[in-house]
């Protein structure tokens, strides 16, 4: 299969290194970033979700407008709006974007980002809701009558969606989580399975995982890893970045008075910080300072090197069964145009030699 390249875009430029300016939504930033990529040559967009964010669905409606070649991945929470009210959302989304949307659900990872909107499930119980919310999704995308259903979430009469997904026969499922209660939803359920970066052996193990939960219900499932290239002309340069990528965000979360970071609370951060054992670097480039300084938030491990160097290591991942690779930099808008110029190219050229090979 083809690799995919998947980048992010926010409504204002920030970072771990640019404390956020003005008001939330910059609409020219955002018309910027988004053409960025297209140029670029990236495959899809994801638009993120947290409690406090302006809404990603709207944000993909208008960066779409401003597009016409590159996709977007809607990060979605289940639990804050009816699966019923969720499944017209999605298909009128795909429908208005030309089929160019996809989904990545997200459970949620920590009980203070979930409780700002109300919701107070557990761990384990919010996992047991997303299982239940897909079902009743694919559902309401492909079936041509109205159905009623009384589940442990959710209940309603006469379900239906007039509007179903350009796409058939839904759009793509994006899903992440590690936990046991993860695993099986996505064998359920996910068409692709994100992880965060990850060493190879830790990537390798958890696609095993993955797929064994997903025979278990006779489906396939692709693979997508997320990471920040750090690139520069030269290794060395490349490890100078890094290193000065890291000065900065400590400066800045002393100035925004943040601690160093406590440990998030899912099963992916904690695999996160495990990556690189007591140190801050695995495999050849595998870099993990800023997850350690952060607490494993977000996906926050980068790739060190040269443009050449860091498609190697990407290509070193396609071939252990990854097809999807999630990146964004540390200088959001400037980095995606970077990726663009050498590290996309070179990878797209290695991962089809070795499809030739195979």
């Amino acid at each position: 299969m083809s690799v995919e390249f998947i980048g992010m875009i926010q409504q204002r430029k920030v970072s771990e290194t640019h404390l956020p300016q003005g008001p939330a939504i910059d609409t020219d930033y955002v018309r910027s970033f988004a053409q960025a990529h297209e140029n670029a040559g990236f495959d899809r967009i994801l638009v993120p979700h947290s409690s406090t964010s302006p809404d990603a669905a709207m944000t993909i409606a208008y960066a779409a407008s401003v597009t016409s070649r590159v996709h977007f991945m809607l990060a979605h929470r289940p639990g804050f709006v009816a699966p019923t009210l969720a499944a017209r959302q999605i298909a009128t989304l795909d429908q208005f974007s030309g089929g160019r949307l996809a989904v990545h659900f997200i459970s949620g990872g920590s009980d203070a980002e979930q409780r700002r909107d109300g919701d107070y499930l557990d761990h384990d119980e919010r996992y047991a809701r997303t299982d239940e919310y897909l079902h009743l999704l694919r559902r309401l995308w492909t079936e041509d009558r109205p159905f009623d259903h009384e589940g442990r979430f959710y209940r309603f009469e006469q379900g239906f969606s007039e509007v179903k997904p350009k796409q058939n026969p839904h759009v793509p499922v994006y899903f992440g989580g590690a936990s046991a209660a993860a695993l099986d939803v996505a064998g359920k359920h996910a068409d692709v399975y994100a992880l965060w970066g990850e060493s190879k052996q830790q990537v390798a193990e958890l696609i095993a995982r993955v797929r064994a939960e997903a025979a278990k219900h006779g489906r396939d499932v692709r693979f997508s890893v997320s990471f920040r290239p750090i690139l520069a002309a030269t290794e060395q340069a490349a490890w100078e970045r890094a290193e000065h990528i890291l000065e900065e965000t400590r400066r800045l979360r002393v100035e925004q008075g943040f601690a160093r970071g406590g440990p998030q609370e899912s099963e992916g951060a904690r695999r996160l910080l495990a990556a690189a054992g007591d140190g801050v670097r695995a495999d050849e480039r595998l870099w993990t300072a800023i997850a350690k300084e952060t607490g494993g938030r977000s996906n926050t491990t980068a790739l060190v090197g040269t443009p050449e160097q860091v498609a190697q290591t990407l290509a070193d991942y396609y071939d252990l069964g990854v097809t999807t690779f999630l990146i964004r930099g540390f200088d959001p808008l400037e980095d995606a145009l970077d990726y663009g110029r050498e590290l996309i190219p070179a990878t797209r050229a290695l991962t089809a030699r070795a499809r030739r090979a195979a």
